[in-house]
């Protein structure tokens, strides 16, 4: 077994210092295998230090791995976490759970009804209430997954075969998606992750692994803007965000069905109560006090001042986060912090960079519940082992859409200051793989999170958990985005919730057959070729300003066009002191356009939206122009 009583490697038991001298054993993900010559030393030797901590203050930590449970109570777990609750059961209205069905693309269909199945089985088998049959929710569609899902009754617990549904649309090219060394590459956001893995399977354009080299080389991507533009975490209202973790997960088991991998989740985990304030308190509760004292706190002001200590002094040190503080002054700081912190009386200027890196490292380690969340950290490392690359980035997407706002906003921060921390690489000798294995153990070890990992495991889980760490921090903007087509499954949710619908008896299985919600159509609404539209600026104009537009307006054009207007043209202009700035460019960085109310609930429009498409797509929001908030949107 990978543990040991206080954590999971030994330094007497360490795997050879060079991945060449011991290679991982036959059958392995070979992109794994050929991490050429990447050094893990710096891995093992924080996996040392954290023991040595742990021992210290006689912790117990270990990597995570997923506790085993009982079947059909994962999945009905999985159908509560998906807003599918009501139907586990034979009682309650329907309305909710066919809105939200009424979204899905039919490889997520597929998805929840593999569930269905195996909860429904579960029942049975243990004589209690019946459960509504499937068919009655899937119609005829459901029907025929349901043949092919009692197929395989034993899947292996990792990994198993399951057929790609047999309701998919005619096959599209993704041609773009086959791998193509050397040059930047599309990633199609436009349709679900899980129809496209679905047609490349249908297709066999089985893509090659991928070794792992140095940063330098790992493969460019490129999101392709379409006419309604990107959306960034932090364009969507709170609203709108609730919404998207549920339909993240749905897409993410759709995914990792096709792929035939099993989705691996933790039950949550219960938070110890602490009398500290600062280290081991729950990120939620952190944060509550923080907005005590400064409203709209978005990540710990622990954390912040941290990473702006090290951004201010330690990012030229050599080995910053590799070489190891004192234990002794990092232990004693922490009780320094825990006193005088919010005080304001703690002297950063008198700690040591190293220190405060220990500091960093040990704040993230003594959270209650680990940062990639107790319930997610399985799936995290299990992204590992899938083989193409651009699948494991799709799937991490998902992921990090799943995480709770304070996990994730958090993430970021500190993903955000690891980028920083590479790109000084030529004065603190810390690359890209360098960050990523000394940080790994860090997020993957967790002391309230016993695991079973299968002996001789450790080095190519190991070499896993940095490779997903170093997959964060380089596409870490790529991952921060929001699918388009989970934001057209935002709008449908918005549109059906509104509209109420009301289904009756076999009407679903119709419904069924007509989901699309994978791709935003606009071209039905091409036939209209301008339109005369408002866009209001309630705390800058008294009035409204008309725009003109046509197929070339886009979001940047109408700013542009205010800024203008409001510089030369003397508008009535309320309270714009320090608001605009203009300039002979006439650059309008500092306004936002935001699309509010219709099918969404606030979009930060991106500036290359085109502003006709969207019209069509939402004929009945406003348009409304506001100044860019003067700290990060995203936090």
């Amino acid at each position: 077994s990978l543990s040991t009583r206080n954590c999971p490697w030994k330094m007497s038991q360490l795997p050879p210092k060079s991945p060449l001298a011991s290679p991982v054993s036959e059958g392995t993900n070979s992109r794994v295998e050929a991490l050429d010559n990447l050094s893990m030393d710096s891995f093992w030797l924080e996996v040392e230090n954290i023991k040595q901590s742990a021992e210290a203050e006689q912790e117990e930590c270990s990597l995570a791995d997923v506790k085993t449970q009982e079947e059909g109570e994962a999945e009905a777990e999985w159908l509560q976490d998906a807003g599918l609750s009501e139907l586990l059961g034979d009682r309650g209205s329907d309305g909710d759970n066919l809105v939200l069905l009424s979204t899905l693309t039919r490889t997520q269909a597929a998805a929840v009804q593999r569930r269905l199945d195996t909860y429904s089985r579960s029942r049975r088998r243990k004589s209690k209430h019946p459960v509504r049959d499937v068919r009655d929710i899937f119609g005829v569609a459901g029907s025929e997954e349901t043949a092919a899902e009692k197929e395989e009754s034993s899947p292996d617990p990792l990994w198993h075969n399951l057929r790609a549904p047999n309701t998919q649309k005619k096959s599209q090219d993704y041609s773009c998606t086959v791998r193509n060394p050397g040059k930047e590459e599309v990633f199609n956001m436009d349709v679900a992750y899980s129809e496209q893995a679905a047609v490349l399977l249908k297709g066999s354009f089985l893509s090659e692994s991928r070794k792992l080299k140095d940063g330098n080389a790992l493969t460019r991507f490129k999101i392709p803007k379409g006419r309604l533009g990107v959306t960034r975490i932090g364009d969507l209202s709170a609203q709108d965000m609730k919404k998207i973790p549920t339909l993240a997960l749905i897409e993410l088991t759709a995914l990792c069905d096709i792929l035939g991998f099993e989705l691996k989740r933790n039950k949550a985990a219960k938070l110890k109560t602490t009398e500290k304030r600062l280290f081991g308190v729950p990120l939620n509760t952190l944060l509550e006090n923080d907005q005590k004292l400064l409203p709209n706190t978005k990540v710990p002001l622990l954390l912040q001042a941290l990473l702006s200590c090290l951004e201010k002094r330690g990012l030229e040190t050599e080995g910053i986060l590799r070489v190891s503080g004192s234990q002794t002054r990092i232990k004693s700081l922490e009780q320094k912090l825990e006193r005088d912190f919010y005080s304001g009386l703690f002297r950063w200027d008198e700690v040591h960079q190293n220190d405060v890196s220990g500091l960093l490292k040990r704040f993230i380690r003594e959270l209650p519940a680990p940062l990639l969340t107790a319930e997610y950290l399985p799936a995290f490392a299990a992204v590992q082992n899938i083989p193409d690359l651009k699948q494991r980035l799709q799937a991490l997407n998902l992921l990090i859409l799943i995480l709770p706002e304070p996990n994730r906003n958090t993430l970021k921060a500190l993903l955000e200051f690891l980028s920083k921390v590479v790109a000084r690489e030529k004065n603190n000798k810390m690359n890209l793989w360098n960050v990523s294995t000394v940080m790994a153990p860090n997020l993957f070890m967790h002391k309230g999170l016993p695991n079973k990992i299968p002996e001789g495991k450790e080095k190519q889980l190991a070499e896993g958990a940095a490779d997903v760490v170093r997959m964060m921090i380089h596409y870490q903007d790529l991952l921060w985005t929001v699918s388009s087509f989970l934001v057209a499954q935002v709008r449908k949710l918005n549109e059906s919730n509104s509209k109420r619908y009301q289904f009756c008896d076999k009407r679903i299985k119709n419904l069924l057959r007509k989901i699309h919600a994978d791709k935003e159509k606009v071209e039905k609404n091409q036939g209209e070729p301008s339109k005369v539209v408002k866009v209001h600026a309630s705390l800058l104009l008294k009035d409204s300003l008309e725009v003109h537009l046509n197929n070339a307006t886009r979001v940047a054009d109408v700013l542009r066009q205010f800024q203008k207007n409001m510089c030369q043209n003397g508008w009535n202009i309320v309270n714009t002191v320090n608001l605009l700035k203009c300039n002979s460019s006439m650059e309008c960085t500092n306004l936002l356009l935001y699309e509010v109310g219709g099918n969404i609930g606030e979009h930060c429009l991106d500036p290359d939206t085109y502003l006709l498409d969207l019209y069509h797509i939402n004929p009945h929001a406003e348009w409304i122009i506001k100044q860019n908030p003067s700290y990060p949107r995203m936090f």
